[in-house]
Order: C-alpha cells, then sequence, then structure tokens
C-alpha cells in the first residue's frame, strides 16, 4: 500500500509539472506595437517614419506602412505621436558594484557591495541605459539576479577581478605590507573578487582562468598607472609583453579578448605587442600610437574627464590629484587622434564612488558633441558600443544582434519625447525625456499608456 501512495503520488507530480510545462508553452509572446514613430536606429544621421512591431524580446517588423494587431491580452500599442524611437543606451565602461558606493568602495562588505548594486542598477536602466559593460568586480551574482528576473537592471557585460600586477593599479596595500611571500594571504580586495594581484606568466594565467571559471565575458588587465591608486604614477608601464601575452593566450583559448587599462602611448604599444586589441581611457596616446592602433585595429573606449562639474573630486595636492590632471591635458588631443585615425571608438563614463555623478550618466553622454555630430553621439552609445562587447564571441552572455533598431534585433528600446538628432540634450534628462524604456522585450518604464 506505501508503495502504491508513493507511485500515485509521483504520478500527481510528474502530471501537474507537465501541466505546467504546457501552460508556459501555450502562453503567448508579448507583443508590443509602437505606431507612428520616427526611428533612430543606431546608425543613420537621419530618423525615418515607421510603425515597429516587437514579439517576445525580439524586433519583429519594421514597417512604413501602418501595422495592425488584434487587441488581446499579451498586446500592449503605444502611439509615438512623431517621437524618436531608439536603441537603449549602452555605457561600455562601468562599474556596477562601485557607482553608487560612497565613502571607500574597498573598505564595504559582501552585503553592501551587492545591496547597494542592485539599488544602483534598477537606477541605471531607468535612465536608459539598458546595457553596461562592467570593467572590474565582483558583479557575477548581481548579473545573476537581473538575468533571472529576480531584480531590476541593465544587461551586463562582466570583466570580474581586476588583474593587477605587484604595485600596480589595481594594488592598493600599503608599502608596509611588503615584500610579501609567493604564497601569501590574499588580501581583502582579492577574496572579495574586486581585484587579483598577479605577477609572472603563470600567476597572470591562473588569474584569467578564475575569471573566466566565475562567467567573465572577457579580462581586464592593468596595463599602465591609474589615478586613484596610492603607488603607482600614471605614466608607468605595467606588465611585460610576455605576461599581457599569457592573459591574452587564455582569453583566445576561450574565444574572448583582453582589454587593458592604460592612458599613455608606451603602456598602449606595449599591450598591442602583447595581442590586446582593446584599451581602456588612452588620454594620453600620440600620434604613432593612434597609427599602430589603426594598423591593429585596436579600439579605445574613452571618457570626457575635464576640470568641470564633474570633474572627479580628490584631495588637493595630493598624488591623486596631480595625476588627474595630468590625465585630463590630454583629453582632448585623445579624441582628436581617435577622429583622426577612424579609430573604433567606445564611450564609457567610469563612474566610482559617486552617485551624484551616476544619475549624470546621459549628460556625460551628451558632452561628447564637443567632437561628433548629436547622431554620432548617439551611433557611439548604441551600435558602435557593441562592436566593442561582441568581440566576446562565445562567451557573449546576450547572444544576437543589438543596439540598433533592425528586424531580428534583440529589443532593447527607448521612445524619446523629442528629436535628440537635433537636441542631444534631451539624454541628458532621462527621467522627463524618455516614456518608454524597453530591455528584452519588457517595458520597465511607460508614461504614456498609464
Amino acid at each position: 500500500m506505501k508503495n502504491l501512495k508513493m507511485k500515485l503520488l509521483a504520478t500527481a507530480i510528474a502530471f501537474i509539472g507537465w501541466c505546467s510545462v504546457a501552460i508556459a508553452q501555450d502562453k503567448p509572446k508579448q507583443i508590443t506595437l509602437f505606431t507612428n514613430v520616427q526611428v533612430f536606429d543606431g546608425l543613420s544621421d537621419k530618423r525615418f517614419k515607421s510603425d515597429v512591431l516587437v514579439e517576445g524580446n525580439i524586433i519583429k517588423q519594421i514597417s512604413k506602412e501602418p501595422l495592425m494587431v488584434a487587441q488581446t491580452d499579451n498586446v500592449t500599442i503605444i502611439n509615438g505621436e512623431g517621437r524618436t524611437l531608439m536603441p537603449g543606451l549602452t555605457d561600455a565602461h562601468w562599474h556596477s558594484m562601485g557607482a553608487y558606493m560612497t565613502g571607500d568602495p574597498f573598505a564595504a562588505g559582501a552585503g553592501r557591495l551587492n545591496l547597494v548594486a542592485v539599488h544602483g542598477a534598477e537606477k541605471t536602466l531607468m535612465r536608459g541605459f539598458t546595457t553596461v559593460r562592467d570593467v572590474g568586480g565582483p558583479v557575477f551574482d548581481v548579473k545573476a539576479v537581473i538575468d533571472e528576473g529576480l531584480f531590476v537592471g541593465p544587461r551586463i557585460y562582466a570583466a570580474g577581478s581586476m588583474i593587477s600586477q605587484t604595485s600596480g593599479h589595481g594594488d592598493f596595500r600599503s608599502p608596509i605590507d611588503i615584500p610579501q611571500s609567493y604564497s601569501r594571504e590574499l588580501t581583502p580586495q582579492e577574496r572579495m573578487g574586486t581585484v587579483a594581484i598577479a605577477d609572472g606568466r603563470a600567476q597572470v594565467m591562473q588569474r584569467v582562468r578564475e575569471n573566466l571559471m566565475h562567467g567573465a565575458a572577457f579580462i581586464k588587465l592593468m596595463g599602465g598607472g591609474g589615478v586613484a591608486s596610492p603607488s603607482d604614477p600614471l605614466d608607468v608601464s605595467q606588465y611585460t609583453i610576455e605576461e599581457i601575452a599569457a592573459a591574452v593566450e587564455v582569453a583566445e583559448n576561450w574565444g574572448t579578448y583582453v582589454t587593458v587599462h592604460s592612458y599613455t602611448a608606451k603602456a598602449i604599444q606595449n599591450a598591442i605587442r602583447g595581442g590586446v586589441r582593446n584599451v581602456e581611457h588612452g588620454q594620453l596616446i600620440d600620434e604613432e600610437t593612434a597609427k599602430l592602433m589603426q594598423e591593429t585595429n585596436t579600439s579605445v573606449c574613452l571618457q570626457p574627464f575635464y576640470n568641470d562639474e564633474d570633474a572627479i573630486p580628490m584631495p588637493p595636492g595630493s598624488f591623486q590629484e596631480k595625476k588627474y590632471q595630468q590625465l585630463i591635458s590630454g583629453t582632448d588631443n585623445a579624441f582628436a587622434l581617435a577622429k583622426k585615425y577612424d579609430l573604433l571608438f567606445g564611450f564609457g563614463t567610469d563612474t566610482q564612488g559617486n552617485p551624484a555623478l551616476a544619475e549624470r550618466q546621459g549628460a556625460q553622454l551628451a558632452k561628447l558633441v564637443r567632437y561628433f555630430e548629436p547622431w554620432e553621439v548617439l551611433k557611439i552609445a548604441t551600435s558602435q558600443n557593441y562592436q566593442i562587447m561582441k568581440r566576446s564571441g562565445p562567451r557573449d552572455p546576450y547572444p544576437g544582434e543589438n543596439g540598433v533598431v533592425k528586424e531580428g534585433a534583440l529589443a532593447d528600446l527607448l521612445l524619446v519625447d523629442g528629436n535628440p538628432l537635433e537636441d542631444i540634450d534631451l539624454i541628458a534628462d532621462p527621467h522627463k525625456n524618455f516614456v518608454i524604456i524597453m530591455k528584452d522585450g519588457v517595458i520597465y518604464k511607460n508614461s504614456i499608456n498609464k
């Protein structure tokens, strides 16, 4: 009798499971129809009038003729009334774990880091940034809960721990902590997964493999001096060409790529000789380096750093403040060289420890009109950033075309109240001007159909 009851129970559970799968399979896809919109496709210098049909998470149809769908429970029809429909914005140099932290992010525990990060992730999406490229930090759990739908946030292309040499940009130890044995204890930042200090080919390869084991879409090395770090001057090169090549070899074995934090010509040239094909920052490049980047198809992710309202606060007269002034002295020249040599250029903000500045993500993007036409600015932050992200190849966590309004592309879309190709400052006030925010076919903001 006991065995019979167990069999009946197992049969019932199996039947309930089958019914659940059948119901899920029969559930119709969510459909969204945008009518009467002016489309910026992420590529062109002009908008075009169209209707756009989204089915599930895919842009199904784009038509200059009116599209019709039956009004059912799974259908949302949005009359754009001539507003601009465009791809979601992207930030190709973002730090999810640090952007909204106040105080020293390196002193925070894992609980605080993750809670603040998911809080910031929702704010990021609600500014219209549907994808970020996270270039360093223990973001894998935050990415997972967003992808699972438990929390709201952008797509995240994650690098994981920032890999640094001893005395490099990721080494925040005090000089009195040095020397340490090769079998030393990990620092708190290493245990957290924020940085990984590695010297020599073997250690570098191990740390790269560990990041890939966590699910990294790409790898980031500290290839030169940085502003915030306590020990390294900005002008120094970090890692030997052989160490860089070791990281590249492991990443390429996994079908993905390495990017380097580097400001100076020498640091960037060393990275290129080691096989790296993407650079973060690059504010202190020269003509020779720009030519080499062009010849090797090396892309650069620049930031509009200036002495302006968004200047990074540093203690006056400090080592870090002097390095920041050195950095911003090259910003205009770096953008000029990137344009002159037609380098593949990405936009990122690199905001850390500054929630107020994080809220100005769109305003920082709008500053690029200093160098580009408004449509070019929007192209950089949509389809062009994705050219860098898609270098992850088979490690791409979000396969499919994105950053464009195109049939078959993923449905990450914004409906803008106005024409940002004429008034780029519209993107600086997303809470007012972005009336629809859609990621992966799901509407997260709708201030039209209330």
